[in-house]
């Protein structure tokens, strides 16, 4: 069973998938994803490797104003 957390988190997650990749495009990256040789350990570490931490909360900021917060995610 999903808690409504969750279920927030991925309604927001498939909204900006959809709307930054379209919708071929995220379903292309979803099942990347969760395909049996995919390593998210080492597929992050490089993730961020080419922004600065300055860059990535600007982005954060501009994400979160643009898109919001989903209801009942708590943000520590």
């Amino acid at each position: 069973m999903t808690n409504v957390q969750t279920s927030a988190i991925m309604s927001a997650g498939m909204k900006i998938l959809r709307e930054t990749l379209g919708i071929i495009e995220a379903e292309i990256f979803i099942a990347n994803i969760k395909s049996p040789g995919f390593d998210y350990t080492k597929w992050r570490e490089n993730l961020w490797e080419d922004i600065s931490l300055r860059e990535l909360l600007k982005r954060a900021a501009k994400a979160e104003e643009k898109y919001g917060v989903p209801k009942n995610v708590v943000i520590m």
